[in-house]
């Protein structure tokens, strides 16, 4: 599914494209089913180009079976039931893929289940643990708990024996943040979130929040950051700009960083699959952890997936079918 020019989502229309041929150490994966992502969302509207080299459909990550392989691939990828974090073209029935992006997805795991899971993850891990160096024993804020990306932040947190604070604009969003574990979940629309969080931490605020909004939220986040606390920024929903007060940073000795992963070399992107593989695939491969499903639609109503992503009800996943589970 793909669309002649940016626009909303009905934009999208059916295409048909030649069979792609996997280069060297890609795979060709038949795809069963493809995740939805505000980047897609993003793609559609025109403000997020795909990189260069990367397919112009949408998608970012996809389940199914690895069908062909090329130069330097392992034979033994052949026919393996993967999911895989991708450049873009996830939105169609075959997908390419680098071979050392995908996870091998366990026998008792749903495709669909499978599909929800490389882009958040992958995300989730460098953020918070790695450019944000979470650890056991601290406390991590992250706005938007019933998103795909909050969803999976929280989970991760917890079996990582983190504190957990969520935000989210509902008090069923936040019911359903606390189910998965949040140990204080704030309505934003009611409830001052500073306040909350450094009442919580008897003031000393989060080590560490994993921030979609940016704008006039950052010096929020700021007032409710520790010492030495990590504000990692993943997504700017609330605007490009932001006014901050560089004293008070200073004094408390905070950090600012952020990432996009999607330009992300393809070295860097398996080193972190590799690293992933090792510290996190292990709480999906014993159930552990689990995406939060929230819709699935057929890959010929993309539009309201879409839809359904930027009216913001969902909560976790939204994923589209693109064959029919065997």
């Amino acid at each position: 599914m793909g669309y002649d020019n940016p626009g909303g989502p009905e934009v999208f229309r059916p295409e048909t494209l030649p069979l792609p041929e996997p280069g060297e150490m890609q795979v060709l994966i038949e795809v069963s089913h493809a995740g939805v992502n505000r980047p897609d969302v993003i793609q559609r509207q025109g403000f997020y180009p795909p990189p260069p080299g990367a397919s112009p459909i949408p998608g970012l990550e996809v389940s199914g079976k690895v069908v062909a392989i090329g130069k330097g691939v392992a034979p033994e990828m052949l026919n393996r039931r993967v999911c895989a974090l991708v450049s873009g073209g996830g939105y169609a029935e075959y997908c390419l893929a680098h071979a050392a992006h995908c996870l091998a997805v366990p026998r008792h795991m749903d495709m669909v289940d499978a599909a929800a899971i490389p882009e958040t993850l992958f995300t989730v891990w460098h953020n918070v643990f790695e450019r944000g160096f979470a650890m056991d024993g601290e406390t991590l804020l992250v706005h938007g708990g019933t998103s795909g990306i909050g969803t999976m932040a929280i989970q991760l947190a917890k079996a990582f024996e983190l504190t957990v604070i969520t935000t989210a604009g509902s008090e069923e969003k936040c019911n359903a943040a606390r189910e998965l574990g949040a140990d204080l979940a704030i309505n934003y629309k009611t409830e001052d979130f500073v306040e909350k969080v450094n009442d919580f931490t008897g003031g000393k605020g989060a080590d560490v929040i994993l921030d979609m909004v940016s704008g006039d939220y950052v010096q929020r986040n700021l007032d409710c950051l520790a010492v030495d606390g990590r504000h990692v920024t993943i997504a700017v929903l609330g605007g490009l700009q932001a006014t901050i007060n560089m004293a008070k940073l200073m004094s408390k000795r905070q950090t600012l960083t952020g990432s996009t992963l999607r330009p992300r070399s393809d070295e860097f992107k398996a080193l972190l699959a590799d690293e992933i593989y090792s510290h996190a695939w292990p709480l999906f491969e014993d159930r552990t952890i689990s995406p939060v499903m929230d819709q699935t639609f057929p890959l010929s109503e993309v539009a309201e997936a879409h839809r359904r992503m930027e009216g913001g009800d969902h909560i976790g996943k939204i994923v589209l079918e693109v064959r029919p589970a065997e």
